[in-house]
């Protein structure tokens, strides 16, 4: 048996496999885990995913992704459609322990901040709509009863 071969077992028969024809046979459905490598401006980068669903159009069938977009402030949830026409973006099936950097906690913490900051968005816009119905009520003397 050379380096380029290995032997497996199929239904108790053995067989030697030339590993450089070889082909890996991917089963991927709603849950499985995934490691999508999606360009951005900064070139190529992985992300964890997950498969959240497949549409099966007779001309074009597609998976649904949805993945981590992980930076230094932010942790956002993303999705793709990938099928035969996506461009700069690929899929591959994820084992444990593939992505070891990925944190709960801290996405968690991540996307807690980015909720109070967008929280704290809205109040202002609130506040700024009482401001402007309790100062700016001569501008429009039709809506004075109002």
């Amino acid at each position: 048996m050379s380096q380029n071969t290995t032997i497996i077992e199929i239904n108790g028969m053995k067989l030697e496999v030339d590993l450089r024809q070889a082909k890996r046979i991917e089963t991927l459905k709603v849950g499985s885990p995934v490691k999508v490598l999606a360009k951005g401006y900064d070139g190529y980068k992985v992300h964890a995913g997950t498969v959240v669903g497949f549409e099966p159009f007779a001309s074009l069938p597609t998976i649904i992704v949805a993945y981590l977009d992980i930076d230094y402030a932010s942790a956002n949830l993303k999705f793709i459609h990938f099928n035969a026409q996506s461009k700069d973006i690929e899929i591959v099936h994820s084992v444990d322990g593939d992505l070891v950097d990925i944190d709960r906690g801290h996405i968690v913490d991540k996307m807690d901040r980015e909720i109070a900051k967008k929280e704290q968005e809205l109040e202002d816009l609130h506040a700024r709509k009482a401001f402007f119905l309790a100062n700016f009520g001569k501008y429009f003397p039709q809506f004075a009863a109002v």
